[in-house]
């Protein structure tokens, strides 16, 4: 990600739109070192007690093992709905009213609207940066800027491909290395009365996903404001693709990834693949009847020395604003998020999706998989792909208004809307939305 700074996120554009939001948010202001003095570490011997809000499951589980060895620290995890689905909410709420948890979980595409309500700390003023080397640099870049850091990276998700041989050899077919072959043998596959995979028309985040895998940046924040450029010629070849593809119905757009319907086809063969984040195993391997007839490739390439992969999904860790402990939320943040015992403890309890930290997957993804077929494919695929990022793509600070426009214009395909058409009309509504905001935004010269 494109190093930025919550100066500078403010200075391009935040007029009384935004002002009148942070007011609305009542947040305390992030624990900035150029913003207000750092908050004192608990006196010797003191018992300090932190809230953590997250929708990872048995997260207690996570943070007694912390508590166990830390004393003089007690984390108390507290379960919420997943990102928009309610978490976001209660978490700004919370923040209005001058509560809140000390720390919480905030999407890497999240943690820019969180900034720009002063609603995180900036915990570069507690020595976050000791903790950098641990973490992949991309992750890092996504939670460090020039003026401050504002998260610890959690996990990610890197994509790939997970697939049934006995599927694709219907027609012949390996796992495709890149989109056009994988568009070939999806055409193939129809013969076969099988689909290659789904396009969900209602969840943009598989496209923005294609998009930045293709090269695509379509947001950066300058001196005098946001830049915009979402008709550049990567995400235009990946909305042209998807256009063939779902109107030659090469894929469907019956199902979404994981849904009830989803599961039904992929069990029944009627799906040979799907392409997704790492998280996905989990879900894949509660297809019935599937233990041993699934495998995992890379995610094809748009050409043949392209990125080798995207992230789909990924969390941080934040401290929030009204914390009283940051120091000492900043220990559990780095403990659980960057040490082998909280990474391991994440994963065995938790299931959270990609390490942050190269070198450490955890034991239980070290070894071969029985439901894929003996496979060792987080070694063999998911590390390589954690190392094929696009690292110049960056979020903004209307990231979930801007998938919500662009899924409401996905699902006018089905009524004649091109993918293409809408990628461009979203554009123009995604300005329209910064400036409601109070953000300064252009159009990138062509």
């Amino acid at each position: 990600m494109p190093l930025t700074t919550r100066r500078r996120l403010l200075k391009a554009g935040l007029g009384a739109a935004a002002l009148g939001v942070m007011t609305a948010c009542g947040t305390a202001g992030p624990r900035s070192a150029d913003a207000m003095p750092t908050i004192a570490p608990a006196a010797p011997g003191e018992k300090v007690r932190l809230t953590y809000w997250s929708w990872l499951k048995d997260i207690q589980r996570v943070a007694d093992a912390f508590n166990a060895m830390h004393p003089n620290i007690h984390v108390e995890a507290v379960w919420i709905p997943s990102g928009n689905q309610g978490g976001y909410p209660k978490l700004y709420s919370a923040l209005a009213a001058g509560g809140g948890p000390d720390l919480a979980q905030i999407e890497f595409r999240t943690l820019p609207e969180f900034m720009l309500v002063n609603g995180v700390v900036d915990l570069a003023a507690y020595g976050a940066q000791q903790y950098a080397h641990r973490y992949d640099p991309s992750l890092w870049g996504q939670v460090s800027f020039p003026n401050g850091i504002f998260g610890m990276p959690q996990d990610s998700g890197p994509m790939a491909m997970f697939y049934q041989p006995e599927t694709l050899d219907k027609v012949g077919a390996v796992a495709p290395e890149t989109w056009a072959q994988w568009a070939e043998i999806g055409s193939e596959l129809r013969q076969a009365n099988s689909y290659i995979d789904c396009f969900s028309l209602s969840d943009a985040s598989y496209f923005v996903s294609y998009a930045a895998q293709a090269g695509a940046q379509w947001l950066r924040p300058s001196d005098d404001g946001w830049v915009i450029n979402m008709t550049d010629d990567a995400t235009l070849e990946v909305a042209r693709f998807f256009d063939r593809a779902i109107d030659e119905d090469v894929v469907t757009t019956a199902i979404s990834p994981f849904s009830p319907s989803w599961y039904a086809a992929a069990a029944s063969g009627q799906l040979a693949s799907v392409t997704s984040g790492n998280w996905a195993d989990a879900l894949v391997s509660s297809v019935a009847g599937g233990q041993g007839k699934w495998r995992v490739a890379s995610m094809p390439k748009w050409t043949p020395g392209g990125y080798g992969s995207s992230y789909l999904g990924g969390s941080t860790v934040a401290v929030l604003a009204n914390s009283r402990h940051p120091h000492e939320a900043l220990e559990f943040a780095a403990w659980m998020t960057s040490t082998e015992a909280g990474i391991s403890n994440e994963i065995a309890h938790s299931g959270i999706g990609w390490s942050p930290v190269p070198g450490i997957i955890g034991e239980s993804r070290e070894g071969p998989s029985e439901f894929f077929g003996g496979q060792s494919y987080n070694k063999q695929v998911i590390v390589p792909a954690s190392k094929s990022q696009n690292p110049n793509w960056s979020w903004w600070p209307v990231t979930q208004q801007s998938f919500n426009i662009l899924s409401d214009g996905f699902r006018r395909k089905a009524a004649g809307t091109s993918l293409v058409d809408s990628v461009v009309s979203a554009e123009q509504e995604i300005i329209a939305a910064f400036r409601n905001k109070g953000l300064k935004i252009r159009k990138e010269a062509s």
